[in-house]
């Protein structure tokens, strides 16, 4: 784009078309100058069914044909945590934007190496974690920044659930980089970063699968003076899935599925207690993609919520747990 234009239709293409992807696709359809224009998978049969289902003009086989079309403005990156690299810096170099999909990458070392072909581009790259952009988060932020009900003593954060995938699933597979880990417990994970920042020192423990993965991951992050946030993420358990912040004036719960759309209860010291529901008509996702479509109409090539130095940090923190419990992918 060689001009800001403030009401630009943005042309997105889809590289992954699994589950993830179509929600990000049936969101996409409800903002206004933002157009599906390709997708691309492995399979032309899956490629050409979600290009029909979500109206797109384009279907590709192969990921290079699609990261080759000039009519694509931005890129969302939906495959394998393993592939997002790869992915990430196919696009690049053909000077689309991207906004790939959480984990950003492997490794702190694979986060780098894209971050830099953004930077050596000129092109904007962002990791796609929607639940900053989720109005709910965006509102504890605020509430816990502006210390509203004072300072924050403890967190509690899990993500958890009976997985129903099979042994064969990506979920388990160590070579696409399975585990609970990295697939949900970078949302605890990132709700202590978010919050709290970085913590001097961390605990973890985790249960390893035969297939070499995680399937329950427990972590303590330690923070001066004396607060702590207790983290969990689990394949084979169900956990309230919620994020309790302890201040000193009140207690502020993100309630189950902390991570998408959802409510919050703030419960104070004297026992009055209010539920915000943020009245949610979408999945969530296009709070993300509508940020990322402002920032790619105003020629910016980094986020300012999702910043750099934040995907480097979360990724550094997430390489530290895997130390820890001895994961090596």
């Amino acid at each position: 784009m060689t001009e800001s234009v403030p009401n630009k239709t943005i042309n997105w293409g889809i590289i992954g078309l699994g589950n993830i992807a179509n929600k990000f696709a049936k969101d996409l359809l409800t903002i206004e100058n933002a157009n599906l224009y390709a997708v691309a998978s492995r399979s032309s049969a899956k490629a050409n069914e979600f290009a029909q289902q979500y109206n797109a003009t384009k279907a590709y086989e192969c990921y290079e044909d699609l990261a080759e079309d000039p009519n694509i403005d931005a890129v969302y990156i939906a495959t394998p945590h393993v592939f997002h690299k790869e992915n990430t810096l196919l696009c690049l170099e053909n000077n689309i934007a991207v906004l790939c999909e959480k984990p950003f990458a492997m490794d702190a070392k694979e986060v780098d190496t894209m971050i830099a072909k953004a930077k050596e581009k000129k092109v904007l790259l962002m990791e796609a974690l929607w639940t900053y952009f989720l109005p709910h988060y965006r509102f504890v932020l605020r509430t816990l920044e502006n210390k509203t009900y004072g300072n924050i003593l403890k967190l509690e954060a899990d993500f958890g659930f009976k997985s129903n995938h099979s042994k064969t699933s990506r979920v388990w597979e160590k070579s696409l980089g399975g585990g609970s880990l990295l697939d949900i417990g970078i949302y605890p994970v990132f709700t202590a970063l978010s919050t709290l920042g970085n913590p001097n020192t961390i605990k973890a423990n985790a249960i390893i699968t035969e297939t070499g993965v995680d399937s329950t991951c427990e972590m303590t992050f330690n923070y001066t003076p004396n607060i702590k946030a207790f983290l969990e993420s689990s394949f084979i358990e169900d956990t309230p899935t919620e994020a309790i912040f302890y201040c000193k004036k009140a207690t502020i719960k993100i309630n189950t599925q902390f991570h998408c759309p959802t409510t919050v209860t703030i419960t104070e010291a004297n026992g009055e207690e209010k539920t915000i529901d943020f009245n949610y008509k979408t999945i969530g996702y296009n709070y993300e993609i509508e940020h990322f479509n402002s920032l790619l109409r105003a020629q910016k090539t980094e986020s300012d919520i999702m910043t750099f130095q934040f995907s480097k940090q979360l990724i550094k923190t997430l390489d530290g747990v895997r130390k820890i419990i001895n994961l090596h992918y």
